[in-house]
């Protein structure tokens, strides 16, 4: 049980937010039972993101703007960039925050007891998306985690994680040690799912959403429901994209060499057939086993444009 108050670290990528940032930072600001200080690192933009975290930083003190480093060109390196530059001595735990969200006022506190009381290195959760036109939907990404997923999704948004300083020090350690590699993987929040789940650490997905996650046209990833989202993550399977991704992170964290991988980390005809058989063990909700085993065989019919 945590004696003193815990101190967070909140990593947050930003570009050309000024539309929703300021509601997001205020959800952070009011966090309740937590000391928090955020870390900004901003995309070069156009619509005066950085002059306006700029101000609030030299307003608020535990508001701190990165010095810009030029175009990142998505989330992933953004991310990367902070985990990298922010020195997290005196801190106990790293969550991460995207620019246009709405944290409840408890989510880091929740987080931080939930860590504790399932004795986990990780935390993530259930969030509520909700549309400009009022709708919302509840995200359930808290389904049992199986033995592969971590190789083929994340554990939901990122922007839910909350990671122990036991954790984010030896990740820290790993990214710096494959810096140039790791600028090709498009998902940050896939790779540290993936990082934590094989090196041996627990991680915990909470039913109980934490923060409503605004869906827009300029959303990288955003919510996985509807015709138009499942067409949209085909087509980045159909390209090759997908499982190029599913390579590199194996073999960016020494998965490759795993006996279960080898057997398909090739993609072949045979391999694809082979990593159907095991659909049930790689993806965490019914759903999805089901799309895994629809992939891997149009891929080994069909193939991807990428091979």
């Amino acid at each position: 049980m945590f004696l003193k108050i815990p101190k967070v670290a909140v990593l947050l990528a930003a570009y050309n937010g000024m539309q929703w940032i300021e509601e997001q930072m205020s959800s952070i600001l009011a966090q309740s039972g937590v000391d928090v200080t955020v870390y900004i690192s901003i995309d070069t933009s156009i619509d005066g993101t950085e002059a306006w975290c700029a101000t609030l930083a030299a307003n608020i003190s535990n508001v701190i703007v990165l010095p810009s480093v030029g175009r990142f060109g998505g989330a992933s390196r953004n991310f990367f960039r902070l985990i990298r530059d922010v020195d997290f001595g005196g801190f106990d735990f790293v969550a991460f925050a995207d620019q246009d969200d709405i944290w409840y006022t408890d989510k880091l506190q929740r987080a931080v007891s939930q860590l504790e009381r399932q004795q986990a290195d990780a935390y993530s959760s259930n969030v509520t998306a909700f549309w400009l036109d009022g709708k919302t939907q509840l995200l359930d990404k808290a389904q049992p985690q199986v033995a592969w997923d971590f190789l083929f999704e994340a554990a939901g948004p990122g922007c839910t994680y909350v990671l122990s300083r036991r954790l984010v020090d030896p990740l820290k350690a790993l990214m710096l040690s494959n810096w140039k590699a790791l600028q090709d993987v498009s998902l940050h929040d896939w790779f540290f799912y993936a990082y934590a789940r094989s090196h041996g650490y627990r991680w915990y997905i909470d039913p109980v959403p934490s923060m409503n996650y605004r869906q827009h046209e300029r959303n990288q990833v955003g919510a996985n429901t509807g015709l138009r989202s499942f067409i949209a993550r085909y087509k980045t399977i159909h390209n090759g994209w997908w499982f190029g991704q599913v390579q590199l992170i194996a073999l960016l964290l020494g998965q490759n060499v795993d006996p279960f991988v080898t057997r398909w980390f090739s993609l072949s005809r045979l391999q694809l057939f082979r990593l159907s058989l095991n659909a049930w063990n790689c993806r965490r909700r019914i759903r999805d086993k089901i799309l895994f085993l629809f992939v891997c065989w149009a891929t080994m019919l069909i193939g991807n444009r990428a091979r």
